[in-house]
């Protein structure tokens, strides 16, 4: 049996029983699903490319919440560290 460009599948990484380890992957491709390719329809591999890319670098990656940032954006929390620095200058 042969998957993705011919090459046979690799087989998981993940030990057994732990539902969790994959958990990230799951949520954000979860994400992508939902904010992205559920609304959109590619006439091309090159227009979906683009879609990807702009919807990683101008959304996802910049300006998404982070439960780890307080449920701040990246860019909300570093204007906010930024602010902070400078009261402390």
């Amino acid at each position: 049996m042969h998957g993705l460009h011919g090459r046979p599948p690799r087989r998981s990484s993940s030990s057994k029983g732990d539902a969790y380890d994959n958990a990230l992957a799951e949520r954000f491709f979860g994400t992508l699903e939902c904010e992205l390719l559920a609304r959109l329809r590619f006439t091309t591999r090159e227009s979906a490319r683009l879609a990807l890319f702009e919807w990683l670098e101008a959304w996802y990656n910049r300006r998404r919440r982070h439960s780890s940032l307080a449920m701040l954006a990246p860019i909300e929390f570093e204007r906010r560290w930024q602010l902070e620095q400078a009261a402390v200058s």
